[in-house]
């Protein structure tokens, strides 16, 4: 087994982002009490706020003021999708959700981590994909790099660390498969 010791200095060395990413890292967190102390019923002025720092809004979308988005140049929704109250969306990577999608209070949907394997411990950003019609029930985590299939339900508090295929319920941790979902 080959082991070595961690190089935190390098890691803390190493540039993360581009200088243009910075400033609008820091242009966002100057607006983000705009964001924040809206009325709840604002959801307009939330997603045109979201859509002037680069995010690909659709129509009808509800994102609350207690959701914290890192990066919105980031953040794709489709229509009459809903991010709910206190979710966390840590996008350092690309996070689309699909159309009619629920990402219910507390959520965390986490596009972004470390490479654990290398001594550096380098900065990834895998993409996450949550599909039209899927459900993230609250205080539920979603990894890096995972594709939620359209119409899955994700249960709450589970923990997903796979891809979860279209039209299942999932729940636990790690999430697995419990069922069919079958709507009527």
């Amino acid at each position: 087994m080959n082991r070595t010791e961690l190089d935190i200095a390098s890691n803390r060395r190493a540039r993360k982002y581009e200088r243009s990413v910075t400033l609008r890292r820091v242009l966002w967190t100057l607006c983000q009490p705009l964001f924040r102390m809206s009325p709840r019923p604002l959801f307009a002025w939330r997603s045109w706020l979201l859509r002037v720092f680069g995010a690909r809004i659709g129509e009808h979308v509800h994102v609350y003021g207690t959701t914290r988005v890192y990066m919105p140049w980031n953040l794709t929704v489709g229509n009459w999708s809903t991010i709910g109250e206190w979710t966390l969306v840590y996008n350092l990577g690309m996070v689309t959700i699909g159309e009619k999608a629920t990402v219910s209070h507390g959520a965390h949907l986490c596009a972004g981590t470390h490479d654990f394997e290398k001594p550096d411990l380098p900065l990834r950003r895998p993409r996450i994909v949550i599909g039209s019609q899927a459900w993230i029930c609250a205080d539920a985590f979603v990894g890096p790099g995972i594709t939620i299939g359209d119409g899955a339900v994700v249960g709450a508090r589970a923990v997903v660390v796979r891809d979860v295929a279209p039209w299942v319920v999932v729940a636990g941790n790690p999430a697995r498969t419990i069922r069919d979902r079958n709507m009527t």
